[in-house]
């Protein structure tokens, strides 16, 4: 009993806990701080520009949802950037694996044109909508970890630096998705339009997520994504932390030398940290279109299907200290600016741009925080403890020969 008692408030990791927070906050700060500047320097009050980004974001019930939906793809990235760079590797491909993720769990979905009868035949409440929906989120999650398997093989076994195969591997899924969408995945009602849109059919009922429906009385766009979301975290974390997979990624993230001396395979980790990370950011991309888009389309762009989360997914990550459970109020965090930014372009005449920018300088303290923080251990670390001498016992002196 004592042993746990000493483990739960054991005060050296208390004071790292209360330090890490401690510094996000105040790169927090400094970054509205000097986003305050900015504001004005741009002719416009800063305390009436961030009273309308928490009105924008916070203010009404269906603000807090949509703070939220925003909240929910970052967060199933961020997740998987946590894992990537756990175990030493840098996944920029996000955006890629969560259209390859969408696009899977669209087609699947749409394969069901009809409910099975077999499906009907089964005994269980709702099941063809049960088995359907899971069947899509699972063609997504193997869908992305397929696309980033690609990279992490790369830089496993060929030394292919895992940075640049990621952003090619998002231009490629860009054009595959135009292709599709313009081609095999047409919805059939713009095949004969002249001025058609690279769009998909609308997925059926029983192929969507549920919305949730007791967040509030009133209808809003929040999805049970959410919920997958925040256990998904959950299960990460007892994968990286509880698990005999979990630790050898994070050995491998630590020192690639050390791991293969221990008997670690290098290469198969770094496989199964990237082939984790695509497969979360392939499931953002399956809820974005199960849970709120019905379908997939796009304006020949990624960011036109992905609204940039892949990319700030990273920046949750950074910031929730690349933790899964300090990623979900990270994601909550940035979808809030995301979603407030739109208020403060509209009641202090700000560039809603304004928000990129604050998010930038969100990542420039929280890393140098954290580059702060890692100074701070090797210094404690590398003072040598000072030797006592206990007063009780007089120092021994040498008796004078003769």
């Amino acid at each position: 009993m004592m042993a746990f008692v000493h483990r739960f408030f054991d005060t050296s990791k208390l004071i790292n806990l209360v330090l890490n927070i401690s510094l996000l906050l105040l790169a927090v700060g400094a970054a509205l701080l000097v986003g305050a500047v900015m504001i004005w320097l741009m002719d416009a009050d800063p305390v009436k520009a961030y009273q309308a980004l928490y009105e924008g974001a916070f203010g009404t019930t269906n603000s807090r949802a949509e703070t939220l939906v925003k909240a929910t793809p970052l967060l199933f990235v961020g997740i998987g950037i946590c894992v990537a760079f756990r175990g030493g590797v840098v996944n920029v491909g996000g955006e890629g694996q969560m259209i390859i993720g969408a696009l899977a769990a669209v087609w699947v979905a749409l394969s069901f044109d009809t409910v099975p009868r077999f499906l009907e035949n089964i005994p269980i409440h709702d099941f063809p909508h049960i088995f359907i929906v899971t069947a899509s989120l699972l063609a997504g999650f193997l869908a992305g970890a397929a696309w980033g398997g690609i990279a992490g093989v790369l830089k496993a076994y060929f030394g292919v630096n895992e940075i640049l195969s990621t952003i090619m591997l998002n231009q490629i899924a860009l054009q595959l998705m135009n292709y599709l969408l313009n081609g095999v995945l047409l919805d059939p009602d713009q095949k004969d339009r002249v001025n058609r849109i690279p769009k998909t059919a609308r997925i059926q009922d029983y192929a969507k997520l549920p919305r949730l429906e007791w967040f509030s009385d009133t209808p809003t766009r929040l999805h049970a994504g959410l919920i997958i979301g925040l256990a998904l975290a959950v299960v990460v974390y007892i994968l990286l932390w509880r698990t005999t997979l979990g630790y050898r990624i994070r050995a491998v993230g630590q020192s690639n030398r050390a791991s293969r001396y221990a008997g670690i395979n290098v290469k198969r980790q770094v496989l199964n940290a990237i082939l984790i990370s695509g497969g979360c950011a392939g499931l953002a991309g399956a809820v974005q279109v199960l849970g709120l888009q019905y379908r997939m389309q796009t304006d020949g762009s990624a960011a036109g299907f992905t609204g940039n989360a892949g990319f700030n997914g990273i920046v949750a990550a950074l910031f929730g200290g690349l933790h899964p459970i300090g990623t979900i109020p990270a994601s909550v965090f940035f979808g809030a600016l995301l979603i407030g930014a739109q208020s403060i372009q509209r009641e202090v005449q700000v560039p809603a741009s304004l928000i990129t920018t604050l998010n930038g300088l969100v990542v420039i303290f929280v890393v140098s925080s954290q580059i702060f923080i890692k100074r701070l251990t090797k210094r404690r670390a590398s003072v040598p403890p000072q030797p006592t001498t206990p007063k009780s016992v007089p120092a021994l002196q040498e008796e004078p020969t003769q």
